[in-house]
């Protein structure tokens, strides 16, 4: 190396040159080998790029058990490879940060710092995942809760925490149940230690936490003994298909009646020999088979003459299919088997198949009605019997059900597209108004699609679909089916569809099949959403959630960032006003860290409007401006403090997390405190006795969703300035304050009203919420009811 780098006698300008270009070919081998040797996160847990969050939890688990450290102790190297294999995993399950890594590797990860904490070889062994291999319980995360628990279908859900050991005793249970109620209720497992949000926001408190749910029914929390015996006889009382005795008084009339509304009966006829279905299996198929076929039994002992115009002479099941005579019994279906999960295949293998449209009826149906459509290319799939379920499913909400066959309508199925097996919701207006389901092909997964496509605004594109040059702005969506961040963004962009439905047009645009379309916009990752508006084009860079893009365009409307050229950088930042404070990012276009903060950036910048501007400087645009201000690296943040006498006064951001809540938790420190810390003394004096209305934080030190919720009230401290003064008290400190005030969990936020008097009480009045932007419109609220009320005193002291 240092042959290369120096040299004894005095170097000619023509060495110098040739040694440079020695240096640099040297850094540039380097740099290519730690890029190249760096692993793919996919390859290193051995999965491909379309696996599904379940997959990925899997294949860590087998690669944990194996490279633990705990099991390799011998193995020097051990703990930094299960580093890397940890890092790919706290990376690919979490849909944003899989979103950052697929669209700008590592380099747009750099503000993230998970995986450097792992777990003990024995978690993994026992709780990690703990239904991640029972095929009859489904998994279900915040991605698919929604969507299962709203199917229509029954879901008896286990919410459970990796550590409990009462979970753990009751997995055993939980699995036996589960087969024994497999096809008959949906059975779910919800991982809280995976989605803790989701649990609380479904009110989790203790685990396991067992619960039923079904659309339109109020969720029903299980309290019994965790026996099968119990689980069951709770989960069945759930199931309200009927079964019904049959007689010679009501066995015409009732199967007629089935029968003209084109349903079948299936009949378990109980003899003295042989085995009939139990009451349990005949309500288990009920349900099974609800809306589908009718169930019924009959005791031969009492109806031996209907039993012998059957030639039954011993116990036997059978499904009489519509329009079946006693006389023909061709048509009849007997059944060998007490197997409720048998029968049930016999029996929906007969029920006739979906509608069939073709290109002569298709358009006609499709103009004023909504359907479901099954694109099929022959020969059946397997599991597909279950569809025949979704008219019963979609009825209360006007969809119809129907199935094209792709062989034989070849060009109708080229032209929308459609090459494989498919599912489609057309939503009334034509044959272009429609939109193809990406989830799981399972039935409440299905379900859930059809009713939120069919009232959302999302269309699927094609060449001859996709807005050239329109008037009215769209938002279009690049994807490829076999990318999990952008199957998880589909159901979000229908909600956010509803909320700007006349304001913007949706659409999906699907890469693998329309690669060109792709190309000529330069899609190089996916999901990538777009925003057309004539001329202008406007890429999202923020979270999968309607929130975000909703707040995307509200700041397409009204910009929350200033962008900085550099005439106005001196005229707004450095001769900024006496008290005006500017938040500034310097970054650059090309920089994956700078394009990772810009959605986190604007999103801070919202939650700071009115109380600190915040700006950016596009360094490769303004390079000459950057250099002036010594910016070296990107993205470089600062924070230009409120101006007293010099303009240059600054402090750069060093923090680890670039998201929009540290970020304004940084900025909010910095500046000078507008709340007060209050002692018992200045209470009782400025709050209960003063002629001032406060709001109050009633906090903890070691707390911490107080220590969260600190720089939202400093916000909320700043907003109502002037008009509410605000507070802290140390309830650590104060414990006999904050008893008197009738406070019982931290942080408490309370205000105090100056209603011309002393206050009589403490206690003040209670605010539910720890958002700045909620408790200011909440304070708002109350001055404007108080203000009549001391006008109303002061004329009545005026006329006394």
């Amino acid at each position: 190396m240092e042959s290369i780098l120096f040299n004894a006698h005095s170097p000619s300008s023509n060495q110098r040159h040739l040694n440079m270009k020695v240096i640099y070919v040297f850094v540039v081998i380097c740099l290519t080998v730690v890029v190249y040797t760096d692993e793919d996160y996919y390859k290193r847990l051995g999965v491909s790029r379309e696996a599904s969050t379940r997959e990925i939890r899997q294949a860590f688990k087998k690669l944990a058990l194996k490279m633990h450290p705990d099991k390799n102790p011998n193995d020097e190297e051990a703990h930094n490879r299960f580093l890397k294999i940890n890092r790919a995993y706290e990376v690919l399950k979490d849909e944003d940060l899989r979103k950052k890594y697929d669209k700008y590797g590592e380099k747009g990860l750099e503000d993230n710092h998970e995986g450097g904490k792992y777990e003990s070889w024995n978690f993994y062994r026992y709780d990690f995942g703990i239904y991640d291999d029972d095929h009859e319980i489904i998994t279900l995360d915040r991605g698919d809760f929604d969507a299962a628990v709203n199917s229509g279908e029954l879901w008896f859900v286990n919410f459970y925490f990796p550590r409990c050991s009462h979970c753990h005793d009751l997995a055993p249970t939980w699995r036996e149940f589960a087969k024994e109620m497999d096809g008959v209720i949906r059975i779910g497992a919800v991982n809280c230690g995976d989605n803790r949000m989701l649990c609380r926001a479904n009110g989790i408190n203790s685990y396991p936490s067992l619960y039923m749910y079904k659309a339109g029914m109020n969720p029903e929390k299980f309290f019994g003994d965790r026996t099968k015996k119990s689980l069951q006889d709770f989960a069945m009382q759930f199931v309200k298909s009927t079964v019904t005795e049959l007689w010679a008084g009501n066995f015409v009339e009732t199967v007629e009646k089935a029968f003209s509304s084109r349903i079948g009966w299936l009949v378990t006829f109980c003899a003295e020999s042989g085995d009939c279905l139990g009451s349990e299996s005949r309500h288990k198929l009920a349900g099974m088979l609800e809306g589908l076929v009718n169930v019924g039994w009959m005791d031969c002992s009492t109806q031996a003459q209907l039993c012998d115009s059957f030639d039954v002479t011993s116990s036997t099941t059978a499904y009489f299919p519509p329009g079946t005579t006693l006389k023909d019994k061709g048509g009849v279906l007997f059944l060998n088997t007490l197997d409720t999960k048998e029968i049930y295949t016999e029996v929906m293998q007969l029920l006739p198949d979906l509608e069939e449209l073709t290109r002569e009826t298709f358009k006609e149906k499709l103009t004023n009605h909504q359907w479901l459509l099954h694109f099929t290319f022959g020969e059946e799939e397997s599991g597909t019997h279950d569809y025949k379920k979704l008219n019963t499913l979609l009825k209360k909400d006007n969809i119809q059900v129907g199935r094209i066959d792709c062989q034989s309508e070849s060009d109708l199925c080229n032209s929308l597209y459609i090459h494989h097996p498919s599912i489609a919701v057309f939503k009334g207006n034509g044959i272009n108004h429609f939109e193809i389901h990406h989830g799981k092909n399972i039935l409440y997964n299905i379900v859930a699609f059809a009713k939120d496509s069919a009232s959302a605004h999302v269309v699927t594109l094609g060449p001859e679909t996709f807005p050239n040059k329109e008037k009215e702005p769209w938002l279009v969506d690049f994807f490829a089916p076999w990318c999990p961040p952008c199957r998880a963004l589909l159901p979000e962009l229908r909600k956010a569809s509803k909320h700007l439905f006349g304001q913007l047009k949706f659409g999906t645009l699907d890469c693998t099949i329309h690669t060109e379309l792709c190309s000529v916009y330069n899609i190089q990752a996916y999901p990538t959403t777009v925003i057309f508006n004539q001329s202008s084009i406007h890429e999202y860079e923020g979270h999968h959630s309607a929130d975000g893009i909703l707040e995307f365009i509200e700041d397409l409307v009204n910009p929350s960032v200033v962008t900085f050229n550099p005439d106005t950088f001196d005229e707004l930042v450095k001769n900024r006003k006496t008290g005006e404070s500017w938040l500034m990012d310097f970054y650059a276009p090309w920089c994956g860290p700078c394009q990772a903060l810009l959605p986190e950036w604007k999103r801070m910048a919202r939650r700071l409007s009115g109380i600190i501007n915040v700006g950016s400087v596009d360094c490769q645009k303004y390079p000459s401006l950057c250099q002036r201000e010594s910016v070296h690296a990107y993205p470089e943040i600062r924070f230009y403090l409120p101006k007293s006498q010099n303009g240059d006064e600054y402090h750069s951001y060093n923090g680890w997390h670039r998201d929009a809540n540290s970020l304004k938790a940084w900025a909010l420190g910095t500046l000078p405190r507008a709340s007060v810390d209050l002692t018992p003394a200045d209470f009782n004096k400025k709050v209960l006795n003063g002629g001032d209305h406060w709001v109050i934080d009633f906090y903890a030190p070691w707390c911490g969703p107080c220590q969260n919720f600190a720089p939202e009230f400093e916000l909320l401290a700043r907003s109502v300035k002037g008009r509410v003064k605000a507070g802290k008290v140390d309830c650590q400190a104060y414990p006999q304050t904050c008893q008197g005030a009738g406070i019982k969990a931290y942080p408490t936020v309370k205000m105090y009203p100056h209603l011309g008097e002393k206050k009589k009480s403490a206690e003040g009045e209670y605010i539910n919420s720890r958002e700045a932007t909620v408790i200011a419109d909440l304070l708002n609220m109350r001055l404007k009811q108080i203000s009549p009320q001391l006008q109303d005193q002061s004329k009545l002291k005026d006329e006394l």
